[in-house]
């Protein structure tokens, strides 16, 4: 990838290049950089061929500054079957993040027929014209069905132009992983614009996705009170991957703590 990384590692620590700058404020990290990391620190200590990260739930409880990241790791069970690994990453003493990663090990189907959702019908993303862009230039988008202010169905691929870390090319999951918290904009998006902050994201896998693209599709979102849910589709090239759920808060900056300041959006 001949774009800026996100960010560039360095004795343990991952120092944000300025196009990590998240949404909320200048001198902030965007949400999927953090969530990145936190998959990519997850999958290159215990990680393995025979094992799906089929989980990453992420908390997303403190605004990252521009500072360099260190992320800890705990591994919370592992037997034969099943690997549950905690991380937490970290901007100097002030911890802006944490996951949770449940990896299966990947077996063979039982017998039987069962009932998953169609594939979607949407265009093979290199057929379709390129349109309007992010305007931070994250990541390349094309615009399948609905608007994006408006109601569902709402349906969009995006392919990641950025490595994560310099030098370090993008698997399967830290790719999905960077691309999860685009499922909280393109749901919650109104007529008023990016209102919600969102406090988590869980990405659910049932097999890595193919290739570079990454589909949203819009499948539920509720709110009162200035709190919010909602959920995201995720589809490749070949069909459907999983999907991606999460929680939100009404950006409120009059009322807003340290404990809220949690993700950023685009």
């Amino acid at each position: 990838m001949s774009e800026q990384s996100f960010t560039v590692a360095d004795g343990g620590f991952y120092h944000p290049n300025p196009v990590s700058q998240g949404f909320w404020s200048p001198d902030s990290v965007h949400a999927r950089v953090i969530i990145g990391l936190l998959a990519h620190v997850i999958e290159t200590g215990h990680g393995a061929p025979d094992f799906m990260p089929v989980r990453l739930t992420a908390d997303l409880h403190a605004m990252p500054r521009q500072e360099p990241i260190r992320v800890e790791v705990r591994v919370v069970k592992a037997t034969s079957r099943l690997k549950v690994i905690d991380a937490e990453a970290w901007c100097g003493e002030v911890s802006v993040g944490r996951a949770t990663c449940q990896l299966l090990k990947v077996t063979e189907a039982p017998e039987g027929n069962v009932w998953t959702p169609p594939a979607w019908t949407a265009p093979h993303p290199d057929t379709m014209e390129r349109g309007e862009q992010p305007r931070h230039g994250l990541w390349e988008a094309r615009r399948v069905a609905g608007r994006i202010g408006g109601p569902a169905p709402k349906q969009m691929w995006m392919k990641e132009i950025r490595e994560l870390v310099a030098g370090l090319p993008l698997t399967p999951f830290v790719r999905a992983a960077l691309a999860s918290d685009y499922a909280s904009p393109i749901t919650h998006i109104g007529d008023a614009g990016v209102k919600y902050i969102n406090t988590d994201v869980s990405l659910y896998l049932h097999r890595p996705p193919l290739g570079e693209w990454i589909g949203f599709e819009v499948i539920d979102f509720g709110h009162a009170g200035g709190v919010g849910a909602g959920a995201c589709r995720l589809h490749d090239v070949t069909g459907p991957v999983g999907l991606v759920a999460f929680a939100a808060l009404a950006n409120q900056p009059r009322r807003r703590t340290r404990k809220f300041e949690g993700s950023d959006e685009t």
